[in-house]
């Protein structure tokens, strides 16, 4: 898989002050208004990333977030990952005598948008899964298909240049170094000079881009509804930055001051109660509690998939309901839909309420080992997946999820 990190923000270095941390040089946040617009929209420089450093938000986003009628992101990135997994490798396993997994390895899966011991989500995802949670608007500045056009045209670096060399893991710092000192006119610079490698990049990844999404900005501004709208911090400054061209356009686009209160304000608090998904399906009684709003897929021979991914740190939640078959017996379902390694075998469980469930490991193309769990009802069974990094792979996490599933 192939992917280009184009979406950029910075977090600062604070100085305390009377129980706020205060950084008046951090280009970030900005208020947009002017043009006839009653209501004040705001423009929020990111970065593709689930570091966690970036996510020390000020008090002012958090009013904004909460503030405003709608999301804007420069994509809908849940869908574009609809079927894609940020994991950049299959994590190790290995099975003792009893044929439990184990692994020698301590470090933190790598995703495309960081690793483990990041956020569960990147950055632009965070704020999505927010406002899915929160039932506010949505709006995508690009499609899925033109984002995965810039993602395969023929600017796109190679995956050795952009995940695994040296090089880039000294650039990518570098990035967030610049970002973390919110300064846009360095990070613009920077942007220029990384792309120069190859000639027209820098033109078709932001200068074009820049000018599209502004124009859909200002069709947006023009409806009179507030928003709240994040993309990357290289879009944002220099002469052809949507900054500039919205100011071009009659608007008022001035730095909102960053500071960050010792103690969570309750713009804070608000968003941050938005941390669960309840989900339910009405045909077959299922109950899923998630952390935030899934993809549901319905096939053609009846089966709906229920997919919710981390994509920042690469772990993946899958359940599909599927119409039960009596000519099958349950543990025929079950040696069908779980796909035992080696010297591992599937466990049947009966639970107090007279159900049973089947649980084991499964490995299966192309998401490598998943555990899986299954669980019937009268007319319905379902196939409860999990899986993802190595740390992933080698908790409870799974079992915990499997526990937030049921039939009604």
């Amino acid at each position: 898989m192939k992917y280009v990190s184009l979406f950029f923000s910075f977090y600062c270095t604070c100085l305390l002050a009377f129980g706020q941390n205060y950084a008046s040089d951090r280009e970030l946040l900005w208020e947009i208004s002017g043009n006839g617009i009653k209501q004040k929209s705001y423009l929020f420089g990111s970065l593709h990333s689930n570091d966690k450093r970036l996510f020390q938000f000020s008090d002012s986003l958090y009013t904004a977030l909460v503030n405003t009628e709608k999301l804007i992101l420069e994509t809908d990135v849940f869908s574009l990952f609809n079927e894609l997994d940020t994991r950049t490798k299959l994590p190790t396993t290995l099975y003792d005598k009893n044929g439990n997994p184990y692994t020698s390895e301590i470090d933190a899966s790598k995703t495309f948008y960081g690793d483990e011991d990041g956020m569960p989500q990147f950055l632009d995802a965070y704020f999505q899964q927010y406002c899915l949670n929160a039932k506010k608007e949505f709006i995508p500045l690009e499609t899925v298909k033109e984002q995965y056009d810039l993602l395969t045209d023929e600017f796109q670096l190679s995956d050795k240049q952009i995940i695994d060399n040296a090089l880039n893991n000294f650039t990518h710092e570098r990035l967030i170094e610049l970002y973390l000192k919110g300064d846009l006119i360095s990070i613009d610079k920077f942007m220029k000079a990384n792309m120069s490698m190859q000639e027209g990049l820098y033109d078709e990844v932001i200068t074009k881009r820049n000018i599209r999404m502004s124009q859909k900005l200002d069709s947006i501004l023009k409806t009179k509804t507030s928003f709240f709208c994040a993309v990357g911090a290289g879009h944002l400054g220099g002469s052809n930055g949507i900054i500039n061209l919205l100011r071009s356009k009659g608007y008022k686009v001035r730095v909102v001051t960053w500071y960050h209160s010792e103690k969570a304000n309750l713009d804070q608090l608000k968003v941050r109660s938005y941390t669960e998904y309840l989900f339910r399906d009405g045909q077959s009684g299922l109950v899923a509690k998630l952390a935030g709003k899934p993809i549901i897929l319905d096939e053609a021979d009846g089966v709906k998939r229920i997919i919710y991914r981390e994509l920042g740190q690469g772990n993946t939640y899958e359940i599909s309901i599927v119409p039960l078959d009596t000519n099958l017996t349950p543990e025929e379902i079950a040696s069908i839909y779980i796909a035992n390694p080696s010297n591992t075998s599937t466990r049947e469980v009966l639970l107090d309420d007279g159900r049973v469930i089947f649980e084991g490991l499964s490995n299966n193309y192309p998401e490598g080992l998943n555990y899986v769990q299954i669980q019937f009802n009268s007319k319905h069974f379902a196939v409860i997946k999990a899986y993802g990094g190595n740390k992933f792979m080698h908790s409870n996490r799974p079992n915990q999820f499997f526990q937030r599933v049921w039939f009604e």
